[in-house]
């Protein structure tokens, strides 16, 4: 039993090499920053380091976050704009799976896929660059809504837009990504199935509603439950390189006011506090999604 047990480290020694970089990068990025966590509990200042010299406070920079309106705001928005994204990144990738999934034509169906795939990787630095220009007063979606005869939009600049600019923005970046999961769930449902709805005088729309969707609706389950872990996470990336300060009333997010107190207001201990308990509610919205997952779509890690 030794020998093999020696036998099976040495055959997976590589795999363990390979692993390694991304080990490292966690530890380091990850797991050494949570130190940081003390500074939510003390009266920080940097130059007496993070351990030696500091003022204990106990709770009074978590009781001082709960006071601030701009908290409140920040949670809100947080809410509301990681609840659109989830909807979209749900039902659109669903709906274009299905119609790419009734594309006969294979080269005409790559070139699709490949199309909207190209967007989720390009950086939201580029994005929004391209999107600065875009939603522009003078650009091309405000020349076409000109040109209808409509009053022009400042999409970035005004509230009630904002937040729809993030959602459909973030929708349209990753839904081709998304489809990957659905067509790969398309391919495991049994073509007899689709003979025998032909035979029963089924059309295309019936045997979508009545075969397909019930037959990936697991999958479907599965998706919706593990973004509910993700729901206080809107898009620090997409927000912090789209919004400006006339739309923070709709548009600032947890991660973008921990960002300003912490780096440009010099608040530590109060953007720590502020993260750490944005930690603690992700975390258990994490473990309720996977006890959904398990109960109701049989998903487990372990």
């Amino acid at each position: 039993m030794k020998g093999y047990r020696q036998k099976m480290m040495r055959r997976s020694l590589p795999l363990y090499i390979m692993i390694l970089p991304g080990i490292l990068l966690v530890l380091i990025y990850h797991y050494i920053p949570m130190a940081g966590i003390t500074m939510a509990f003390q009266n920080f200042i940097p130059a007496k380091g993070l351990f030696g010299g500091q003022t204990w406070v106990g709770l009074d920079n978590f009781k001082f976050a709960f006071q601030l309106k701009e908290m409140w705001r920040a949670v809100r928005n947080t809410v509301l704009i990681s609840m659109g994204k989830i909807i979209l990144s749900l039902v659109f990738p669903l709906i274009v799976s299905l119609m790419l999934n009734e594309i006969r034509k294979l080269a005409f169906k790559r070139t699709v896929q490949t199309i909207i795939y190209l967007p989720f990787f390009m950086s939201w630095v580029l994005l929004s660059v391209m999107m600065r220009d875009m939603l522009s007063t003078t650009g091309i979606f405000n020349a076409i809504i000109s040109m209808l005869g409509g009053k022009p939009v400042f999409f970035l600049g005004d509230n009630k837009v904002f937040p729809w600019v993030l959602i459909i923005s973030d929708t349209w970046k990753n839904f081709g990504y998304n489809t990957i999961i659905y067509l790969a769930a398309l391919t495991s449902v049994d073509p007899t199935l689709y003979e025998s709805a032909v035979m029963d005088g089924a059309g295309r729309w019936k045997q979508t509603t009545h075969i397909t969707i019930p037959c990936i609706s697991t999958t479907i389950v599965l998706l919706a439950v593990l973004s509910l872990g993700s729901i206080f996470n809107a898009g620090f990336d997409q927000i912090f390189n789209l919004y400006n300060p006339v739309v923070y009333e709709s548009g600032d997010i947890i991660d973008t006011l921990v960002y300003r107190m912490g780096l440009i207001n010099v608040q530590f201990s109060l953007s720590a506090a502020i993260g750490v308990m944005k930690s603690i509610v992700s975390c258990l919205l994490i473990a309720i999604s996977y006890f959904l997952a398990s109960r109701y779509a049989n998903y487990r890690i372990f």
